[in-house]
């Protein structure tokens, strides 16, 4: 389970955010919804621990991230946490299967062939293992984009604007692929985004109407 409670963060006096509490068990999805600037980055990294809040906490499966040292957490988050970042980060000088073998490794995992032929085949995109990302396709480096969040088999997939560049047939598909493999492996997925065109696919839907001490944060299903 994914819980929070009492999050509270800022950057300085005038920029404050907090966020309302919520629970997501294995298989459940939610959709996070916001315009620029309302808080929606800061609170997936809140939930993947890259940021510490000012108050309140973070809970994945019954560990608080804030009982974690710094060693702790890194090693945590790359065994229980997958990120799909809005733009694809890869070591450009690797190929895509170099790239999934580094974070196997960076989570203290034994290279596992199997396990990457399996994702790999599973979004479609097996015969670009041996090719560098820049060299993909931009719907491609998305793929691989998933399968660098997935290799790990995380309990936890957290999507940060994954449709914000895509047209209506790719914002489905993409969409689409991130509820299949997260059904697939029984892991819990937040999409974080400002695409209104999402609350017709994800049916659990979290609205942030406010990012400052004053304005309300309200939940909408």
């Amino acid at each position: 389970m994914l819980k929070t409670k009492s999050l509270h963060f800022a950057y300085n006096p005038h920029q404050k955010f907090h966020f309302p509490d919520f629970e997501l068990r294995h298989k459940e999805n939610m959709l996070i919804l916001g315009e620029s600037g309302i808080g929606k980055t800061t609170l997936l990294h809140l939930l993947a621990g890259l940021l510490a809040p000012a108050s309140g906490t973070v809970q994945l499966d019954g560990t608080d991230f804030s009982g974690l040292s710094s060693g702790k957490l890194d090693r945590f988050r790359g065994n229980h946490i997958g990120i799909v970042f809005q733009r694809p980060r890869f070591i450009q000088a690797l190929t895509l299967e170099e790239n999934l073998y580094l974070a196997q490794y960076l989570a203290n995992k034994k290279r596992d062939d199997n396990r990457l032929s399996e994702v790999l085949k599973r979004l479609g995109i097996a015969r670009h293992r041996k090719a560098r990302a820049h060299r993909l396709s931009q719907g491609e480096q998305q793929r691989a984009a998933i399968a660098l969040a997935l290799i790990n088999h995380p309990s936890l997939i957290l999507a940060d604007e994954p449709t914000s560049s895509l047209d209506d047939k790719n914002c489905s598909a993409v969409s689409e692929l991130l509820l299949e493999q997260a059904e697939a492996t029984a892991a819990m997925l937040v999409v974080i985004t400002h695409d209104q065109r999402l609350k017709e696919i994800f049916h659990n839907t979290l609205e942030l109407s406010g990012y400052n001490t004053h304005a309300p944060l309200q939940q909408a299903s």
